[in-house]
């Protein structure tokens, strides 16, 4: 007898293929038989006229202190995302060495710890609501070996690459970098190759928030092939955009080199949100510069008149990688997020210049809490959905801690990705659009058993009403229920029945190897 049969759906393999009408039997947490006739079980789950599919994957989270909160979280199973891949954009909470932590103008988080396998520990002691996979973050591992200095000395960078060969070790299953931040942003090619190489001798995958999204994507896309082609690694290009009015028209080129790359070889793909907002620490608008020496000398830099204009002036230069998202913004594009001030939070900064310059005005925000953090309105919508529509481009969410204020894609991008996007604008048929939040992500991160549904398949499995999945959530509401998901099976066990959640903890921290 089975331990679960759920019966009579329209099953998807997660590769794309035609969807058959067909039971799935699941034994012992794992897919045991899919067809017809497969005997009896324990319990049945009626999927009559509801779609049944791998479980999501989520390539781009920022969920890595997300099972340290008191309750169980389930903001991304009712998304149908049962495993998310934590560590983006060069930020891991471990290894961190605590005298350097506060350098960085941009937090590591809320809990650290020294050594990656206590982090690893500590998320399968507190207890995740869905399945997490860490990778270990180039920021992290620049602060705690050099600090905010912009250069690494060769005993730094040799310090790296024995930190991020531990982290692999102990189960990291890739390593990220954020090239728009400090102090990634100062680190050479040569610095992140080697880097590389350590990740290949594990089987690891690069993934990267590239040097620029908008003037210098293109210089920064092919600094990230030269990279992952050094050590003969996997990429993911991590929120794949070109943000801001000058960039708008560049998806063909994003496609463009993407595809190329993997023409000739390289292993390579790419992840987006269905948003033409993009959320990010407001101190991303400035210049590399004004944050070397950490966040005391970057505050007495704003607040030093000329030092404020020279800084004005390599925001606006000829050169568009390394100056900060500045120049990619307008004024009425630029939303706070969050701030110490609460009367500026949902405002635009063309809403709160008070007499100043844009600039001066930032910059003040900056000075008031340098913590503060911005969604701006720069993307394209047909560059969106060219991108979108792409066969080597996955869904991400890039989401962070379910906690007000955020971006919608935290509640609601899958969700959003396959009402809005699939059902209402056909930007992909059903079987595609499976496949860019499963498989397409499990296959580039190591998770052999997970992404697709068949025999053999770790039974993580989701049960979802395409007539009516969605998400109504806005940027001034973001936190509102997705519809349509009605049941999210995590190794078997309903996690989420009827559409409510069980509260039951029943995720796992997925170690690459284990």
């Amino acid at each position: 007898m089975h331990d679960l049969i759920i019966s009579g759906g329209e099953v998807h393999d997660g590769f794309g293929s035609p969807a058959v009408t067909a039971d799935v039997a699941v034994t012992a947490g794992r897919v045991v038989a899919v067809g017809a006739g497969l005997g009896s079980a324990a319990r049945t789950i009626d999927a009559s006229g509801l779609v049944v599919a791998p479980g999501f994957v989520d390539p781009h989270s920022h969920s890595d202190w997300v099972p340290f909160l008191p309750e169980a979280q389930p903001f991304k199973l009712v998304q149908g995302v049962t495993t998310e891949i934590v560590g983006n954009c060069g930020f891991s909470p471990a290894p961190v060495d605590p005298a350097t932590a506060d350098l960085a103008p941009i937090s590591l988080g809320g809990q650290s710890f020294p050594r990656f396998s206590e982090y690893l520990d500590a998320v399968e002691a507190a207890g995740t609501t869905n399945h997490l996979a860490a990778m270990v973050g180039h920021n992290t591992l620049r602060v705690s070996t050099a600090g905010m200095d912009r250069v690494a000395t060769a005993g730094a960078v040799e310090r790296m690459c024995a930190l991020a060969a531990e982290a692999f070790e102990a189960g990291a299953v890739g390593f990220s970098t954020g090239l728009e931040y400090v102090p990634g942003a100062y680190a050479t090619q040569e610095e992140l190759a080697a880097l590389a190489r350590v990740a290949r001798r594990f089987d690891g995958t690069y993934t990267t928030h590239m040097r620029s999204e908008s003037e210098g994507l293109e210089a920064a896309l092919d600094e990230a092939i030269a990279v992952a082609r050094s050590a003969g690694i996997r990429l993911q290009v991590s929120h794949c955009k070109a943000s801001g009015p000058a960039a708008h028209g560049m998806a063909e080129t994003i496609l463009g080199r993407i595809a190329a790359a993997r023409r000739s070889g390289l292993d390579v793909r790419g992840d987006l949100y269905p948003y033409q907002a993009f959320a990010t620490t407001m101190v991303a608008m400035l210049p590399t510069q004004a944050c070397e020496g950490g966040v005391d000398d970057m505050l007495a830099r704003l607040r030093d008149p000329d030092t404020r204009a020279a800084l004005l002036d390599i925001a606006l230069g000829p050169d568009g990688t390394g100056v900060g998202l500045w120049r990619e913004v307008r004024p009425e594009d630029l939303q706070v997020l969050t701030h110490s001030d609460e009367t500026l939070v949902g405002r635009r900064l063309s809403e709160v210049l008070d007499g100043r310059t844009p600039w001066d005005a930032l910059c003040d925000i900056l000075i008031a809490d340098p913590d503060s953090f911005t969604v701006c309105h720069t993307l394209d919508e047909a560059d969106l959905l060219a991108i979108m529509a792409d066969p080597l481009i996955a869904i991400g969410s890039d989401s962070g801690m379910p906690a007000l204020p955020t971006h919608p894609r935290t509640f609601g991008t899958f969700p959003t990705f396959l009402g809005e996007y699939v059902r209402e604008r056909g930007v992909v048929a059903l079987p595609e659009a499976i496949r860019k939040v499963t498989s397409a992500t499990a296959s580039q991160f190591g998770l052999s058993d997970r992404g697709w549904l068949g025999e053999g398949a770790a039974a993580d499995i989701v049960v979802f009403d395409a007539a009516t999945i969605g998400h109504t959530g806005d940027y001034a509401t973001p936190d509102v229920s997705p519809t349509g998901m009605v049941h999210v099976l995590l190794e078997g066990e309903p996690v989420i029945v009827d559409g409510v959640f069980t509260g039951a903890r029943r995720g796992r921290m997925l170690r690459r190897g284990r």
